[in-house]
């Protein structure tokens, strides 16, 4: 599917009715990478799972854009036109940092935020680049030209990330549109305000994460009062990948707290 915002193309996918869940994925890739993190940890069942493709990246296009702060205005404005109300809004690395911006320009659209391996204005205190975990046969189903990125971007190798690696990731790094990027990442910082986000917030970090490290991520509680925050040993920048069993644990937790957020019930949310 597809939607015109001013001069840009968002083509994205979705699946299913209910809460209206939408999921940004990180720079470089496209809605795929997201979209299998989070189908695998997300009911089946009573949500709206929407997952755009970012400007400049897969099928979307970037006319139009050349800041950061433009591609949120974008975004707030594809939420609107999805005329589903407020949503959960989940984004990973370079999309969380657009999710935070999204969340202070238009608070009324955003019921709670999850933020994983979040980008920030800046990374400091970032850890080097440390295999977790090497298992002998973590290669067997790529292609040796796809050994490096793989390597580049997980901690913990294993068939099952290399699958992910492949199947999710890999393809979206095809469609980048570099100059598009480039023109957009020049005007990097976003305005994410100055106030506190009311809503329930999932931070999760990556001790091992050599891209953005999780020291910000930490810093990030004084933003978002309502928020649990997770730091996971053992795993890096593929965090949702290398550990889906846990993120499903503390999502888990995040939509049971925004169930009773926004009906100050105590019920339970649909199981799958």
């Amino acid at each position: 599917m597809e939607r015109r915002i001013d001069e840009a193309l968002v083509h994205y996918v979705e699946h299913g009715t209910g809460v209206p869940l939408v999921a940004l994925h990180g720079a470089g890739v496209d809605h795929r990478e997201i979209e299998a993190a989070i189908e695998a940890v997300v009911p089946g069942t009573g949500y709206r799972r929407i997952y755009p493709d970012l400007p400049g990246m897969g099928l979307s296009t970037a006319d139009g854009l050349t800041c950061n702060d433009d591609v949120v205005t974008l975004l707030g404005d594809f939420i609107h036109s999805l005329g589903a109300g407020p949503v959960m809004l989940v984004g990973h690395s370079y999309g969380a940092y657009l999710a935070r911006g999204v969340a202070a320009q238009r608070p009324d659209t955003v019921l709670g935020l999850g933020l994983l391996c979040p980008v920030t204005e800046r990374s400091r205190h970032v850890p080097d680049h440390a295999v977790v975990r090497q298992d002998a046969d973590a290669y067997d189903e790529l292609e040796r030209a796809q050994w490096a990125g793989f390597d580049e971007y997980f901690v913990v190798r294993t068939p099952a990330t290399a699958r992910r690696y492949r199947d999710h990731v890999l393809p979206g790094t095809t469609l980048v549109d570099e100059d598009a990027l480039g023109r957009i990442f020049a005007g990097w910082t976003v305005d994410v305000g100055s106030n506190a986000f009311p809503g329930p917030t999932l931070i999760v970090a990556g001790r091992r994460d050599s891209v953005v490290g999780y020291t910000d991520a930490a810093e990030l509680l004084e933003r978002y009062p309502h928020a649990t925050l997770a730091v996971v040993e053992d795993v890096g920048h593929a965090l949702m990948h290398e550990r889906p069993e846990l993120l499903a644990a503390l999502f888990g937790d995040w939509l049971d707290r925004l169930t009773r957020s926004a009906d100050g019930s105590t019920g339970t949310l649909p199981s799958r």
